[in-house]
């Protein structure tokens, strides 16, 4: 575990002091630096004594755990955030009283740091390597690295939570939780790559960048002061449309024919198959997800009493599966050093759905939010749309390293999968007026996005 890994895992585990620190300051009428201190020490302390005697106790069973090492960690880590995740869905409010005694906070600082416990045990399976020292120094490292930033999260959160109450609760303890699963299943990725390409482990975390994102756009209801113009949606629906069938050509169905042989014309009878499979499955998920399209309430999928904001935000996470399973592949043709596609391409591609995850995003924060839901919600729903593009990234690339002859094949897959949702959802989105400015902010998006790739 280098460095980069380690500041965001510090950071996934310091969501739940974050989202209680909120509610702390929420009951503080007339905060002060004292009550932002007493958070950040006793959250920080906790979260870095938990996983150093985590690490004790991992050490006594290291030959045990060594065995199954990275499945161990990818097991804690993932159910860690599941958990987190599933809390986050919770509608009890919890309200807090200004009591930041001994008892109260110790309490709290145990019940946020449970945790961080198995999170030590992981570096017995997984050492931190920072330092030119031993194991036990670079753990010393990891444990003070942990506590301190917990203790400038924490503090900031009783700051936020008393500016502006509890509205960011819901969005940080799902960004944490998913930066838990994500390192959970990065560490099961490291012990299945044979090509070595995962020392190069920041590229790894570059899947992270769609939601990024999704995060900006769904925050951005935050600013929005009156309802979207139908103008700015058309352009915004246009550009993303553009960005996604660019993704889909020049990103997936062109380097997957290139992929199964140039010169041989009958590659393009398994790109076909592959890429009609795509339109097939993504159309199945079109018939039996329950998902309403926003702007326009039109209702698809099987019969179901979720609520409409719930219908929403699914039918933007079964807009993100193609887009999460065309960025694990293309990270996966790294992985296994593909010749036929570019070393930039990766990043380029992350960039490009990061762009086009931001008006998404938006159409599933601003709806929720017109339908007279709360700016907090709306947030919420939004960031749980676009965690389906890492997530399922990280699933695809692990296939993928497994089974590296399928990879030209789900990448067609992925292409065929983009274009039939786009296809399906633009005209949707546009309406019947102002068709001129959505075709021209496609074809902006698309030349975009080409001449990113290429010129790559």
């Amino acid at each position: 575990m280098g460095i980069f890994e380690l500041i965001l895992l510090s950071a996934g585990l310091a969501m739940d002091a974050f989202a209680v620190s909120i509610c702390k300051g929420l009951a503080v009428k007339k905060l002060t630096v004292k009550e932002c201190l007493i958070c950040g020490i006793w959250f920080g302390s906790f979260q870095g004594i938990m996983p150093f005697i985590g690490y004790l106790i991992g050490t006594g069973f290291e030959k045990w755990i060594s065995m199954v090492a990275p499945w161990v960690a990818f097991i804690l880590l993932t159910l860690i955030g599941i958990n987190m995740v599933r809390e986050a869905f919770s509608e009890e409010a919890g309200e807090e009283k200004e009591d930041f005694g001994v008892k109260t906070m110790f309490l709290m600082a145990v019940a946020t740091s449970i945790d961080a416990l198995a999170v030590g045990i992981t570096f017995v399976a997984v050492p931190v390597r920072v330092l030119a020292f031993g194991r036990f120094q670079n753990t010393i490292f990891a444990v003070i690295t942990i506590a301190v930033i917990t203790f400038f999260i924490s503090s900031l959160g009783v700051k936020i939570g008393n500016l502006f109450g509890t509205r960011y609760r819901s969005g940080s303890v799902v960004i944490g939780g998913t930066i838990l699963i994500f390192i959970g299943l990065n560490t099961l990725i490291d012990h299945l790559d044979t090509s070595g390409a995962m020392n190069d482990s920041d590229t790894v975390f570059g899947m992270l960048i769609p939601l990024i994102g999704t995060v900006l756009g769904s925050a951005s209801v935050y600013a929005q002061k009156r309802k979207l113009s139908q103008r700015l949606r058309v352009l915004m629906a246009g550009a993303s449309a553009g960005i996604m069938f660019s993704i889909s050509v020049w990103g997936m169905i062109e380097p997957a024919a290139g992929g199964l042989g140039k010169s041989s014309s009958r590659a393009i009878i398994p790109v076909f198959l592959s890429f009609l499979a795509g339109v097939a499955i993504q159309y199945a998920l079109d018939s039996i997800v329950p998902h309403t399209h926003a702007f326009v309430d039109i209702t698809e999928g099987l019969k179901s009493n979720l609520r409409e904001e719930t219908k929403m935000m699914l039918s933007e996470i079964i807009h993100h599966v193609p887009e999460g399973t065309a960025l694990g592949a293309i990270y996966a043709a790294h992985f296994i050093q593909a010749d036929w596609i570019p070393a930039s391409t990766p990043f380029f591609l992350a960039l490009a759905i990061a762009i086009q995850n931001f008006p998404e995003a938006l159409f599933v924060s601003l709806p929720v939010m017109e339908k007279g839901n709360g700016k907090g919600k709306a947030f919420f729903m939004g960031v749980i749309s676009g965690i389906t593009v890492p997530l399922a990234a990280v699933f695809v690339l692990i296939i993928m390293i497994l089974f590296p002859p399928a990879l030209p094949y789900v990448m067609a897959i992925a292409g065929g999968a983009m274009i039939y949702t786009t296809v399906e959802e633009l005209p949707l989105m546009v309406g019947e007026n102002d068709n001129d400015s959505a075709a021209f902010a496609f074809v902006i998006g698309f030349s975009l996005i080409m001449l990113l790739i290429f010129a790559g």
